[in-house]
């Protein structure tokens, strides 16, 4: 099978489409033709190794596929620990859900891993409540653009969303964001980008952040929280990490920051049920839009990862294993 394979570490450069042997099937297993892989900002970090989890090479990037098991049956979008950009994919039936005919490929790709991660940071990380404000930064990638729409579905008194271009600030708008803010604003000073969400609340501190960049971002969001307010922190996209959180800093203003990360819920299949049994249904009916980011051949993998470390994209990019 073609796949995409990194034996050394570094950026997009050392993504490799390469034939290998078909995947075998472990222990409760099934082996399935893909016919789409998701790509994830996590995908970047892994070429680098500074992910979250160790990377040993050689090794296959790739947390989900949309596909069909080898010898028939119904298409279905799953999660994988890795192994995804590739013709073949083995996965555990656990983790996989049926994709109903009317969602497309790309949109069940965004579904079964930023929809089931914004579903997360709202209900089980942030316990999100009617009439409270919230910080979506990345507001038109694909967690933030599905962020957006999920707030102000579950009564979000007011959705503030970051985005770094005049298009895709005006994206977040379009999906619910009532306000917008330019995340530069934070790269002189963190104070200046916190005083600029507490104007796009009204003057008012905000009471629910969704973080993923890390760095001065972090550091002003934080600063921008009310008492009671919960900052979520899913990613670090800006490679920078944030000042150290102190205790008193949380005690003295009753402030929260809460860490997320999706495979903890894979290792509990039933919290990924939780999201998938309300997401899939929501996109089927046309009530809530995953935002494509584009569809590249598995030969242009390298384009993909530049493209999205560059910032060009918005929503959720896919790679073609059939070209």
């Amino acid at each position: 099978m073609r796949a995409v394979q990194i034996t050394r570490f570094g950026g997009p450069e050392v993504l490799d489409v390469v034939d290998l042997p078909d995947p075998v099937p472990g222990d409760g297993q099934q082996l399935y033709e893909v016919s789409a892989a998701g790509v994830n900002y996590a995908d970047t970090h892994q070429t680098e190794d500074s992910y979250l989890a160790p990377q040993q090479l050689p090794l296959i990037p790739g947390a989900e596929f949309v596909g069909r098991p080898v010898g028939g049956g119904e298409r279905v979008v799953g999660l994988l620990e890795g192994g995804g950009y590739a013709e073949r994919v083995v996965a555990h039936p656990r983790l996989t859900w049926p994709v109903p005919d009317a969602i497309t490929d790309e949109q069940a790709l965004a579904v079964v891993l930023q929809g089931a991660t914004a579903w997360h940071l709202l209900r089980t990380s942030a316990h999100l409540a009617a009439g409270e404000s919230v910080v979506v930064i990345a507001g038109a990638g694909g967690v933030g653009s599905l962020a957006v729409q999920l707030a102000k579905r579950w009564g979000a008194g007011r959705v503030i969303a970051t985005a770094s271009s005049a298009e895709k600030r005006a994206l977040a708008e379009e999906l619910g964001a009532d306000a917008t803010v330019d995340p530069a604003l934070a790269d002189d000073d963190p104070k200046t980008f916190a005083d600029a969400l507490r104007e796009a609340n009204g003057g008012s501190r905000v009471d629910v952040v969704l973080e993923m960049t890390g760095g001065n971002v972090f550091d002003g969001s934080f600063s921008a929280l009310a008492p009671f307010g919960r900052l979520v922190s899913y990613g670090m996209a800006g490679r920078r990490p944030p000042r150290p959180v102190q205790a008193p800093a949380l005690m003295g203003t009753s402030r929260a920051v809460v860490g997320f990360w999706l495979a903890h819920c894979m290792s509990r299949p039933s919290m990924m049920d939780d999201a998938m049994t309300e997401l899939l249904p929501l996109v089927a009916d046309g009530a809530l839009r995953p935002v494509g980011g584009g569809r590249y051949p598995l030969s242009a993998v390298r384009e993909a990862h530049q493209d999205l470390l560059a910032r060009r994209t918005t929503g959720k990019l896919v790679l073609d294993p059939t070209r």
